[in-house]
């Protein structure tokens, strides 16, 4: 099983910013349902909470939750104490690649061990206490699929890349 961190991250590696995203990229959350959709994903508490509760949990696709809360609870996720946990639920379920969607904590507890990074480069250095952990350049090799131009609807340019692990 392929395990992937799927984020879209500033210049300063700025993520998140009071439990939301910095920014409003429609395209980018288009290309995230898309390559998310029908695989696992797994994310921290935290995460799972600041997903707007129309779209909890994430449509399409099982969502794995990770929590040391014992009384936290929600409908239709699979909850497990440990992301350990949470991998070793979806390679038995068959999954062929698992998304690990945050936040910050867990991208941390997952940097080495994931075989494949799918960034968004938001070109601005928002203000935010939630980052991406740095990572080696020279351990992966990069492949840009999209660079999309500020618009009308984005107010900020970005590109889409796909690491894959040396």
């Amino acid at each position: 099983m392929i395990i992937s961190l799927i984020a879209a991250v500033g210049n300063n590696r700025v993520i998140g910013t009071k439990g939301d995203l910095p920014w409003h990229l429609p395209d980018d959350m288009k290309f995230f349902a898309k390559t998310t959709r029908g695989h696992h994903v797994l994310m921290g508490r935290k995460n799972f909470e600041s997903i707007p509760e129309k779209y909890r949990p994430l449509p399409g696709r099982p969502n794995i939750v990770v929590t040391r809360n014992n009384d936290f609870n929600a409908e239709q996720i699979i909850l497990e104490s440990s992301i350990e946990k949470g991998i070793e639920k979806a390679k038995e379920a068959g999954e062929t690649e698992l998304f690990i969607i945050g936040g910050g904590e867990i991208y941390n507890q997952t940097i080495d061990v994931a075989d494949k990074l799918y960034i968004t480069h938001v070109d601005a250095s928002p203000e935010g206490e939630t980052k991406f952990p740095e990572f080696d350049g020279s351990k992966w090799t990069k492949t840009e699929l999209l660079n999309h131009p500020k618009d009308d609807v984005h107010n900020l340019s970005f590109s889409i890349c796909v690491y894959d692990k040396i």
